[in-house]
């Protein structure tokens, strides 16, 4: 990443949180979040897995790209759940992006409880090589 380009750091111990709500607690993760830069922009690969299409949101406000999605995790009819350590996970995650990168041209793909987020650099902020004239 260049100097210019500002990601939220993961920090490794954390992976929850708990957080209160009407009618009991609800358990945050923290996905996991695989950040690529080359010279056209940003992509980010985010794994969410349970989350559908209809039960994730990806917004952008503010400078910050926000992530959050809730997986539905089914029980075949006839079992009973005995434990469930995490009944309905909710996935958030945030990042700061550069004013260098065009968030009006953000593009979302998931795949497999796969989000992948590209993120393309401004015209005016991409290299470019400089045509030298002899004089």
């Amino acid at each position: 990443m260049n100097d210019n380009t500002q990601l939220a750091q993961r920090n490794d111990s954390a992976v929850a949180q708990r957080t209160e709500e009407k009618g009991g607690r609800q358990v945050t993760l923290i996905p996991a979040v695989d950040v690529v830069e080359d010279a056209n922009g940003v992509t980010l690969w985010a794994d969410l897995p349970g989350v559908s299409r209809e039960n994730l949101q990806v917004s952008f406000n503010d400078g910050a790209l926000h992530i959050e999605g809730q997986a539905v995790v089914p029980t075949p009819s006839g079992l009973r759940v005995q434990h469930a350590e995490i009944r309905q996970p909710h996935f958030a995650r945030s990042f700061s992006l550069s004013p260098d990168l065009n968030a009006t041209q953000i593009g979302a793909q998931l795949e497999d409880g796969v989000l992948k987020l590209t993120v393309p650099r401004r015209d005016e902020a991409r290299p470019r090589r400089i045509a030298i004239n002899l004089a």
